[in-house]
């Protein structure tokens, strides 16, 4: 028998620590999608209580991007100091306590610094969680960190659902969010027990020494006789590279987020309810690709994975604008954000399995730079709109797609091992 014909061998089955620490960190990740989800569809009543403009209201929501851009670069640290899992799971209790001030506020100041906080803490929380997710991944030897994202883009819809729900029943804010926020911290609690214990870099694999440059060998690779400024050039290189494909990811759920609806109902002339369609398109088509994607990403590879997504972005969203009708639009914000699905993941892994980075470095400064993506979307959108129109403004998310096809060389092309 040939060696082509070999039949491939299985990856060993997970044991029940894995599987425990598995469904733990997905909880986690549910909790954060969850938690200020609850507060988005309370903003009409919170801007009536405070009577804010819609420019205050706007300036004081940006706070929340911008606290997350600034603390994001200390999640590093954090989980170098007290360990991903306890960053991750009480960083959760934190944020949910942090959104009880949210009622009390009693100014637009005040509320947009409480947004600061909570968007720093996010961050910080975003970066333990996927951190943790992948030392979960690097144990199952396949790729679980795309089921990872759909769980906390299903806790986002759960709590959106839930702030709308409480925003009918006309329930008190404070009501509302404390029933959110013991509900949450409890969920996080009960799944910190199960999470992996140990340090961060338990079960990832070592760098294996290089016997050519080891002994002078005159075959040995230049990179390696380049010493730590070459490598460290290559990495910052890598980094760069990284952060541009999350914030492409960063800027294409942007568009469905602050600009789908204002697109169908002002181009397109849809009713309020049709035009809240973009976004739903985009979430689930996005909800669905991640849950879906790590068996994607174990056949073909995210390099591959990611690749085709950012073709399939860019020629769904580039058609729905060049034949603008409501059906069209709909496709082509589903076909962006299943596009887009895996790609943010891909990006975290692979800034998480460069060589020689303290732990939680590179998955810090990817998270970082994908922050920046959300901070500088929105006004750059909305530049190009009213300087031509909200339609070539959308172009946005096929030259995102363009990008990603490029830059997805530099992905680890691998199922984990």
């Amino acid at each position: 028998m040939s060696a082509a014909a070999l039949p491939l061998t299985p990856p060993a089955a997970p044991t029940r620590q894995a599987r425990l620490a598995r469904a733990a960190v997905a909880a986690v990740f549910l909790t954060n999608g969850a938690l200020f989800a609850n507060v988005v569809p309370r903003y009409p009543q919170i801007k009536a209580d405070l009577g804010l403009s819609n420019a205050v209201l706007g300036t004081a929501l940006a706070a929340l991007p911008l606290g997350a851009l600034l603390a994001g670069l200390l999640a590093a640290a954090a989980i170098r100091r007290f360990r991903s899992a306890r960053v991750a799971a009480l960083g959760v209790v934190l944020l949910a306590a942090t959104t009880l001030v949210i009622p009390i506020a009693p100014n637009w100041i005040t509320f947009a610094a409480v947004l600061f906080a909570v968007g720093a803490l996010d961050a910080i929380v975003d970066v333990a969680q996927n951190a943790h997710g992948l030392r979960v991944q690097r144990l199952y030897g396949r790729s679980i960190v795309n089921s990872l994202h759909g769980v906390w883009s299903i806790g986002a819809v759960l709590g959106g659902l839930m702030g709308s729900a409480a925003a009918g029943l006309r329930v008190p804010l404070m009501v509302h969010l404390s029933v959110s926020a013991v509900l949450f911290s409890v969920v996080a609690l009960v799944a910190y027990r199960f999470l992996l214990p140990g340090p961060e870099d338990t079960g990832r694999p070592a760098e294996a020494p290089d016997p050519a440059a080891a002994d002078g060998h005159p075959d040995a690779p230049p990179a390696r006789r380049g010493g730590r400024r070459a490598f460290a050039g290559a990495t910052t290189r890598m980094l760069a590279a990284l952060g541009v494909l999350a914030a492409c990811g960063a800027l294409v759920e942007d568009a469905g987020a602050s600009w789908g609806a204002i697109y169908l109902s002002g181009d397109l002339r849809t009713d309020a309810a049709t035009a809240g369609l973009a976004f739903v398109a985009l979430q689930v088509a996005m909800t669905v690709g991640r849950l879906a994607g790590d068996r994607a990403v174990d056949r073909f590879g995210q390099r591959t994975v990611v690749r085709t997504g950012g073709a399939l972005a860019a020629v769904g969203m580039g058609a729905a604008l060049a034949v603008p009708s409501v059906a069209t639009a709909l496709t082509g914000f589903a076909l962006a954000g299943l596009g887009v699905a895996t790609l943010v993941p891909a990006a975290m892994h692979t800034a998480d399995e460069l060589p020689g980075l303290p732990a939680g470095t590179g998955l810090t400064i990817v998270s970082w730079l994908l922050r920046g993506g959300f901070l500088l979307s929105p006004p750059l959108v909305g530049f190009v709109a009213d300087l031509v129109s909200l339609r070539v403004g959308l172009l946005s998310v096929v030259l995102a797609g363009v990008i990603t096809v490029v830059l997805a060389r530099v992905l680890v092309n691998r199922t984990p091992a």
